[in-house]
């Protein structure tokens, strides 16, 4: 499984940059947080299961995966530029992803990474 996650103000890079892979993302089983998965599931036609939205508890629930280890990756375009009412969500979203060593990209660059090394396992 593959989690997909994005702030709002980064909702559209996100989509870009599944729209460049989105053969890779298409043979993938995708969990999404709420508006994030809609979008993407609207735009690209990628079947998507879509949790809570973030601040809902979305990212704890994907967190919850990762500790089930049920979760491969996750690309979460996080916005640095403003806080965020859920940032203790986010932090233990990114600690049990250190906690089980599973790979965060948290922009595009890293994301690009994550998917050059998925391919690589495949």
């Amino acid at each position: 499984m593959l989690a997909l996650i994005a702030h709002d103000a980064q909702k559209d890079d996100l989509l870009e940059f599944v729209r460049q892979h989105v053969d890779f993302f298409q043979t993938h089983q995708l969990v999404a947080t709420g508006n994030t998965g809609k979008m993407l599931s609207e735009h690209l036609g990628l079947t998507i299961e879509r949790v809570a939205h973030g601040p809902y508890g979305g990212d704890l629930i994907i967190g919850g995966r990762v500790a089930e280890g049920l979760v491969e990756a996750i690309l979460f375009f996080r916005d640095p530029l403003t806080a965020q009412p859920h940032e203790p969500d986010v932090s233990a979203l990114m600690r049990v992803c250190d906690v089980h060593s599973i790979p965060l990209a948290t922009n595009k660059a890293t994301a690009a990474a994550v998917v050059a090394w998925m391919r690589t396992r495949r």
